[in-house]
C-alpha cells in the first residue's frame, strides 16, 4: 500500500489577501478535502498538526516508518516589491533526488489542467527548503499560488477540490496507481 506523510502549511502569521484567512487555516482545508481522495485511491498518510512546526513535521515523518512521499501543501507570498503581483502555482523538488523530481512533474502536470494559465505552472529544484531536503524520502513543496494576489487567493479558495483531486491523481501516479484517475468534473 503507498504511504504518504501529508504535510499543510502551519504558518498561522501568513494571511490571506482581503481578510480570506491564513496559510495554515486554508492549507489545513485543502489537506481535508484531500484526504477523501486519497482515501478513495487506497493511499495510507499520516498527517500534521497545526500546533506543529515543520520542523517537527519533517522530524516525525522521518521517524515513522518510510513514505512514498512527503507532500508539503502551502500558498505563496511575492517579495514585498512584488506584492500582489506574481501569480501561479511553484512545486519545489529536490534535485538531488529523481523521484522528487518526478513527483513535482506530475503534480505541475495536473495543476496545468486546473489552473486559468497553465503557463504559469512551475517546477523548481530548491537547495534551502527543509521540507524538501530533510525528509529521508522523496519530498515536494506545492506552493498552489499566490496568498498575496486577489485573482490566485480566490481561486484557491473556490477550487479546494480541484486543487484536491490535482493532487490525488498526481500521488496515485506517483505511487504506482493504475486504472482512471479523477476527473474533474465529477
Amino acid at each position: 500500500m503507498a504511504r504518504i506523510y501529508l504535510s499543510p502549511s502551519t504558518q498561522e502569521y501568513n494571511e490571506y489577501v482581503n481578510n480570506l484567512g491564513t496559510e495554515e487555516q486554508n492549507m489545513n482545508r485543502l489537506a481535508d478535502a484531500l484526504v477523501p481522495y486519497l482515501d478513495r485511491f487506497g493511499i495510507a498518510y499520516n498527517r500534521n498538526t497545526p500546533e506543529m512546526t515543520a520542523g517537527s513535521s519533517i522530524r516525525q515523518a522521518n521517524a515513522t516508518p518510510p513514505y512514498d512521499l512527503y507532500l508539503a501543501l502551502h500558498s505563496n507570498a511575492a517579495p514585498e516589491q512584488f506584492a500582489g503581483q506574481l501569480r501561479g502555482p511553484d512545486i519545489y523538488y529536490n534535485p538531488a533526488n529523481p523521484e522528487s523530481r518526478r513527483a513535482a512533474d506530475l503534480i505541475a502536470d495536473e495543476f496545468r489542467k486546473i489552473y486559468p494559465e497553465p503557463q504559469l505552472v512551475d517546477v523548481r529544484p530548491t537547495d534551502f527548503l527543509g521540507e524538501v531536503l530533510r525528509p529521508n524520502f522523496p519530498a515536494v513543496l506545492v506552493e498552489t499560488a499566490y496568498h498575496d494576489n486577489p485573482e490566485d487567493a480566490r481561486w484557491i479558495l473556490n477550487y479546494f477540490d480541484a486543487i484536491a483531486r490535482a493532487l490525488a491523481n498526481a500521488v496515485w501516479k506517483f505511487t504506482g496507481g493504475t486504472g482512471q484517475p479523477l476527473a474533474y468534473d465529477e
